[in-house]
């Protein structure tokens, strides 16, 4: 049977604390709390079940941090566990089963991460599989009879175990400043990281937010270095603030370039709508409401792919006084919701 080290990254998290670690109990065998500046009882807690608890200076790095939390870990495999997450009990048997059962040669153990919507902010899926569990110590092995070469992709397993998480706040707020930071500093922003804040902007951005981001997005597009991908995320975001702003010149200049492309961004078709609604230019906003729901594919916030232009064009069709079809894309609208609630 292979041994887990539990290793977290906590602060200020009393409140969730004791009912992670309750649903860990036959699990772990070794828990290691990374504390990165708690002010309330979390250490307290945490002494409860490990006398392994270290401080880590919080410099705007998780993944300083998770290396931290590593660093300290000795068994066979490391679980990744946030404070806000939860196993019930038909889960903790899968769990303790595949412990019991898991061949030696699986490198990650893929497990469901179920209720991302709830206070959510990059996540589109209500339920996805995320890594979790991994190998501590990663043997390589040499493959093919001639050519000879190491094996580097991981050996992952998909397990049916699923991971409840239970938050108890959107961190949003959070993750902005740390974009904000990020920016200021001078720090280069990876591919992923672009996309992950265009995401969450999307998501749970304010006004406000939307407009800080701008300078940086526009910098994105006007970077030969960075990716097709990368400037289609950085257009919606620029398309966005230029409706906010009122600056009609710049939100045609981005939107058209953003619609000519052969894979359309359903946000900067919903971004038309919205303008041409305000504008109470109601047909033609159907146009671009139609597009973001039919012609596009939302890059990155499925709703303005979906439930989001199907409300609007019931909108737009109460204006113009068509109420039996405004009624139809209502309803559109809610089987919508109802089929993507996962």
């Amino acid at each position: 049977m292979i041994t887990i080290s539990v290793c977290m990254i906590v602060k200020d998290e009393e409140a969730v604390l004791k009912r992670c670690l309750d649903s860990l109990k036959d699990i772990g065998d070794e828990f290691i709390i990374v504390d990165t500046g708690s002010k309330d009882r979390t250490k307290e807690i945490g002494k409860e079940y490990t006398d392994k608890i270290y401080d880590f200076k919080w410099i705007d790095d998780f993944a300083a941090a998770r290396n931290y939390s590593f660093s300290k870990a000795t068994k066979d495999y490391i679980y990744v566990a946030d404070a806000d997450e939860i196993l019930d009990e038909e889960n903790r048997n899968r769990f303790i089963t595949l412990k019991q059962t898991l061949l030696p040669e699986i490198e990650i153990v893929q497990m469901f991460y179920a209720n991302q919507l709830e206070y959510g902010t990059t996540y589109n899926y209500d339920k996805e599989y995320r890594p979790k569990l991994y190998k501590r110590l990663r043997t390589f092995h040499w493959i093919d009879q001639i050519h000879e070469t190491i094996e580097l992709e991981p050996i992952i397993y998909d397990s049916d175990i699923e991971i409840i998480h239970k938050p108890t706040k959107s961190h949003a707020r959070r993750d902005f400043r740390i974009f904000l930071n990020l920016i200021e500093k001078g720090e280069f922003l990876s591919k992923k990281l672009v996309n992950m804040y265009s995401k969450e902007l999307f998501i749970a951005g304010t006004e406000q937010d939307f407009l800080q981001a701008k300078e940086f997005f526009l910098k994105v597009l006007e970077d030969d270095k960075r990716t097709i991908d990368e400037k289609k995320d950085a257009r919606c975001v620029i398309t966005r603030c230029a409706r906010i702003e009122g600056d009609l010149h710049k939100l045609l200049k981005n939107s058209i370039k953003g619609v000519v492309d052969d894979n359309p961004a359903s946000e900067i078709c919903y971004e038309l709508g919205e303008y041409f609604y305000s504008t109470k230019d109601y047909k033609e906003a159907i146009i671009w409401y139609y597009n973001a729901a039919y012609e596009a594919n939302s890059n990155l916030n499925i709703h303005y792919g979906g439930d989001y232009p199907l409300r609007r064009l019931s909108d737009c069709y109460t204006k113009i006084g068509e109420i039996e079809q405004a009624k139809i894309y209502e309803q559109m609208a809610k089987e919508w919701e109802m089929k993507n609630k996962m």
